[in-house]
Order: structure tokens, then C-alpha cells, then sequence
């Protein structure tokens, strides 16, 4: 069985533990017919368009 030969640094331990790995949050964008926030190369949430065209019908409360 392996078994470290030395103890490992607290540089080198932290380098392990570090914010590499993490997920960043979604790259949103501002949606050119409404102005709200959607993700990217997505039908927008709000008013169901997506390049310019309406895709998604989308009713009015």
C-alpha cells in the first residue's frame, strides 16, 4: 500500500483545494427586444423571441 513519504505542504495542499475546480455562473445577456437578462443562444424567458423573431408565444398576465 502507498503511503507518502513526506508531508505535504500547505502551499502545495491548498493549490488542491484552490477555487480551480469551482463552476462559474452563467454568462448572461441582455435580450435586444426586451431588455431582460437570458442565456445565450437561447429563446429569451420573457418575451419568447430569439434572433429577432418570435418563436415561443408568450401570454400577457
Amino acid at each position: 500500500m502507498a503511503v507518502p513519504k513526506r508531508r505535504v505542504s500547505h502551499a502545495r495542499r491548498d493549490k488542491r483545494r484552490s477555487s480551480v475546480w469551482k463552476l462559474d455562473p452563467p454568462a448572461l445577456a441582455k435580450c435586444p427586444s426586451c431588455g431582460e437578462f437570458k442565456l445565450s443562444h437561447r429563446v429569451c424567458p420573457a418575451c419568447g423571441q430569439y434572433k429577432g423573431r418570435l418563436v415561443v408565444k408568450k401570454e400577457e398576465a
